[in-house]
């Protein structure tokens, strides 16, 4: 069950990650919680919303694992290694930030998915 929730919440994450970058990335929300300019994010408002859709993508692919339970579990394993690499890549090519915002978790939900 705590694997589960985590799966979810990472799930969840990956939602809001969508919303932020495919509709809300060039607003004064946005910006905030991104910390850009009106300058940058008027600039890079498509590529953010292509990033956007891939994490749409992440979290149908989890959403999918769990509602298979127990038999989705490599479908849960895949997209959370998914999830996890491209939160390192993130993280080493963007902001330190998103090791904890986005890889973090999946690595806690892979452990607890893999403890089972």
């Amino acid at each position: 069950m705590p694997a589960t929730i985590l799966i979810a919440i990472v799930a969840a994450l990956h939602v809001y990650f969508l919303v932020m970058e495919m509709f809300l990335w060039d607003h004064p929300f946005g910006r905030r919680v991104f910390r850009l300019t009106p300058e940058f994010s008027k600039a890079s408002k498509a590529l953010a919303a292509n990033q956007g859709l891939y994490n749409g993508f992440l979290a149908a692919g989890l959403i999918w694992g769990l509602t298979l339970g127990d038999a989705g579990a490599s479908i849960k394993t895949f997209f959370l290694v998914c999830v996890v690499i491209a939160g390192a890549y993130g993280a080493a090519t963007v902001s330190k930030r998103i090791l904890w915002i986005q890889a973090a978790p999946a690595v806690l939900a892979l452990t607890l998915l893999w403890a089972n």
